[in-house]
């Protein structure tokens, strides 16, 4: 991401400034949780997103920062609930809220997030950008609740996996490419092209993100936490679809009875292995990220555009 920094270096540091600005609480508790988080943030991928988009359209400005901050809002209020839907005690290598300030405080402060991003928009009459991420936020609700309900009955096929991952990690992409757009170009043509290609990248993204639980990497999380939280994602999908039914039942049994077990769980992550669910994936990953970029180079090339190129390289690349 060396180049896309360069290229919005000075507008990262002023995002930074806003985003510490729109977090501030008058309740000390919620103040110093606030800085907690802020200490503590991760790549920055979706304000980049969003200060590319609009620097891809013209000169970033007072609202696109607003925008920028939104969306980090709006996506760390969701992993903030995340940690409590998941259990999780730790996020980026670090105690999760949840796990220092326990779950009641841990839904407070995403709701608090929430709020204070809804707030910003209206406060500042930025009513497009507020409608694209409103929507996005329904989706990602939509997203996980599926995920939760096919994950009951092990009943996923691939369009429903794609219908859930453009739900729950898609739609903030798609959102944060359309509302910085939203900022700077003056043709809804355009912010609708940069809405789509984000909705691609973020596709891309979620796909490399199952990939890992089949890998050897150390990523933050073991090897086949998915199979463990009865996760079906592409990889196991395509397997199930394409093994032989002795071989079908067993899977589905160990996800559903025999999870915890880990060479049980080895069994799964061999099979998935062997039936080519690793490479398959790994081409639709490609194919979402072609299309991104077919999306983006019917922009004029531009040092902006190269740096976008790299973000969605970064996302199919990367080593965690």
């Amino acid at each position: 991401m060396k180049l896309a920094k360069q290229v919005i270096a000075a507008e990262l540091n002023m995002f930074e400034s806003h985003f510490k600005e729109a977090v501030k609480s008058r309740i000390a508790l919620l103040d110093r949780i606030m800085q907690y988080i802020v200490k503590r943030k991760g790549k920055q991928m979706r304000p980049m997103f969003v200060l590319l988009s609009a620097k891809l359209g013209g000169p970033v400005n007072e609202s696109t920062f607003r925008a920028a901050s939104l969306v980090e809002l709006v996506h760390t209020a969701t992993l903030v609930h995340d940690d409590v839907v998941d259990d999780s005690m730790e996020r980026r290598g670090f105690f999760s809220v949840n796990a220092l300030w326990k779950n009641k405080i841990a839904i407070l402060v995403g709701d608090y997030l929430l709020s204070k991003g809804l707030l910003l928009s209206l406060t500042n009459k930025d009513h497009m950008v507020l409608e694209i991420l409103t929507e996005a936020f329904k989706l990602m609700s939509e997203g996980e609740l599926l995920q939760f309900e096919k994950s009951r009955k092990l009943n996923l096929n691939e369009e429903i996996y794609y219908d859930i991952i453009k739900g729950k990690t898609a739609s903030l992409l798609a959102s944060a490419c359309a509302a910085g757009a939203s900022t700077t170009f003056e043709n809804p043509e355009d912010v609708n092209r940069m809405k789509l290609f984000g909705e691609k990248v973020g596709m891309a993204f979620q796909i490399k993100d199952d990939l890992f639980d089949y890998g050897s990497q150390d990523v933050g999380k073991p090897t086949g936490n998915d199979i463990k939280e009865k996760k079906l994602t592409l990889p196991l999908i395509y397997t199930l679809h394409h093994c032989s039914p002795n071989i079908r039942r067993k899977l589905i049994y160990i996800v559903k009875n025999e999870n915890t077990q880990k060479d049980k769980v080895q069994f799964v992550l061999d099979e998935v292995n062997k039936a080519g669910g690793i490479r398959y994936a790994t081409d639709k990953m490609n194919a979402f990220r072609d299309e991104a970029l077919d999306l983006l180079y019917q922009f004029p090339d531009s040092d902006v555009r190269k740096a976008l190129e790299e973000l969605v390289r970064y996302t199919t690349d990367r080593a965690y």
